[in-house]
Formats: C-alpha cells, structure tokens, sequence
C-alpha cells in the first residue's frame, strides 16, 4: 500500500471514518505519544515553566493529550476538518483552528514559545494542482516564513515527518533555512529501518548558534527507546498524580464550563456555589 500522503490531500484523505480509524488505533496512539514526547525532549524548555506551544497537524489530539499532560498550554492547526470533529468530541484541552499550513499562518508574531509536528511536513511535498502557488517549494516558503514569525526569540520548532529520500531532507531544511531558522536534521536510530526517525530542529533567534542534538543510537533501538518513553512516561504519570487531587476545583471546572460554552456545547449546568464542592453521600 502506498503512503497516505501519496493517495489523496490530508482532508480527503482522513475523512469522518479515517479519522476515527486513525485516532482508535492503539499502535497508532503509541507511535504518536513516544514522537511527541521525543519531540518534546528536542524542544528543550526550561523545566517547570508554563509555556505556550503550536502544535502543527494537531490532528484528532493524540499529541495534544501529552501536551497535556506535562502541563503546557497549547494551540492546534490541522487542514482536515473530520480529524478536528474527533478532537472536538474527545474535548482536548488546546484551541483548535482549521488551516492549511501551507498557505502559512496568520498568528500574531512572537505568540509561541515554541511548536511540534508529528508526521505532517510530508504532505506538503505533493503538488495538488498545477498552479504556481501549489508547489512544494511556495508552499514550504510560506509554511516556514510565517512559522518564523510566529514564533518568539529565541525559540525551537520541533517537526518530525517521513522523507522518501535525502533530495526531500535537504529541499525541506533549505527553505527553512532562507527563512530565518537555524538548526538542523536529527536521526534518531539511523541504522534500523523499523526505528529510524527523522527530526527537524530549528532554532529562532539567539537559539540558532545552538547546536543540534544528537540522535538517538543503539543496536536495540526499539526496544531500549520505548523502555525510555515508558520511564518517562511513569515519571510524569507521578506528577499527574499529585496534580489531580485537585484538579477538580472551582477554577477548573469554571475554565471548562467556559470552554464548552465557547465552542456551542448544549446544556452546560450553571454555575453555582457549590461548584467543585466534594458532594456528601447521604444514607
């Protein structure tokens, strides 16, 4: 079978039944958290700080849930309104909006402290018609100029995506470069077939006379790098804990009844007094 990115656009593509598809499948949902939580860890932010993150072809919320969990507040873009339905069903804590990366974005600038993308940029290789402004080399113009700009300094981006060549690798990294970004290519498990992983690192501003990390290596690549995610994973899962204690409070439960409200959902009760008060169980 041939890649997605090869058979129809992304909002063709991943249409009401796909989208469901893709979110509900459980190897797809381990895939996604351990690139996210990679990402993440390129993205290096300083620890135990709020930030405000762009989270590029959000998709469904499958890596929103993990920004999420580690306590970030975060914005989603995707171009395939069935995908954005299901994340709206799943009620993802992130704003969502419906855009077409590479027509750019239209954010103010400086609004994030810095954004991901778990499998996306390769749907951009494809040209949909033959129109000038529909080819790869625009549409990537586009999509980094104004990623630059949204972005503060200094600042990373982090995008993971599926090159089927090195032509690909350096087309992309490139036009990010004329656009303003510093950084580079990290390969995580470049000798495995099954494992390797392909980063974009790039750096705004002051960042970009960082150096690009290091990818991932090993000879059990797969094995020693999900038993990473997973030590993470119990790590964070730790500090979830002691945060959901509390976590039903006034204040969030407010902020949720609010988010609801915004978006159009029906029948959210009223406030009241008693909000976030434990209910006593009377016999």
């Amino acid at each position: 079978m041939s890649r997605p990115e090869l058979q129809a656009p992304p909002e063709l593509y991943y249409g009401d039944t796909e989208a469901k598809k893709y979110t509900n499948n459980t190897r797809v949902q381990t895939i996604q958290a351990d690139m996210t939580y990679r990402a993440l860890e390129l993205l290096n932010l300083p620890e135990d700080q709020p930030a405000f993150l762009l989270d590029i072809g959000c998709g469904s919320g499958l890596s929103g849930e993990i920004l999420d969990e580690e306590g970030y507040h975060w914005v989603g873009v995707d171009v395939a309104p069935s995908m954005l339905e299901v994340a709206l069903e799943r009620e993802v804590e992130g704003d969502l909006f419906l855009q077409d990366i590479g027509q750019g974005f239209g954010f103010r600038p400086g609004s994030f402290d810095g954004a991901i993308s778990i499998s996306v940029i390769q749907w951009l290789l494809n040209a949909e018609t033959s129109h000038p402004t529909s080819s790869p080399p625009h549409r990537l113009t586009r999509f980094f100029t104004t990623l630059h700009s949204a972005l503060r300094n200094p600042s990373r981006a982090v995008l993971q995506f599926y090159p089927t060549s090195d032509d690909q690798i350096q087309l992309i990294t490139s036009i990010a470069q004329k656009a303003g970004f510093g950084g580079g290519v990290v390969i995580d498990y470049p000798n495995s077939k099954k494992a390797r992983k392909v980063f974009l690192c790039l750096f705004v501003g002051s960042g970009g006379a960082q150096q690009v990390p290091k990818g991932l290596e090993g000879e059990e690549e797969i094995e020693s790098g999900r038993a990473k995610f997973e030590a993470r994973r119990e790590r964070s899962g730790k500090k979830r804990d002691k945060k959901r204690k509390s976590i039903k409070d006034k204040d969030w439960i407010l902020k949720k009844k609010e988010l609801y409200r915004k978006r159009g959902k029906e029948s959210v009760p009223n406030d009241s007094k008693y909000t976030g008060r434990k209910r006593r169980t009377v016999f």
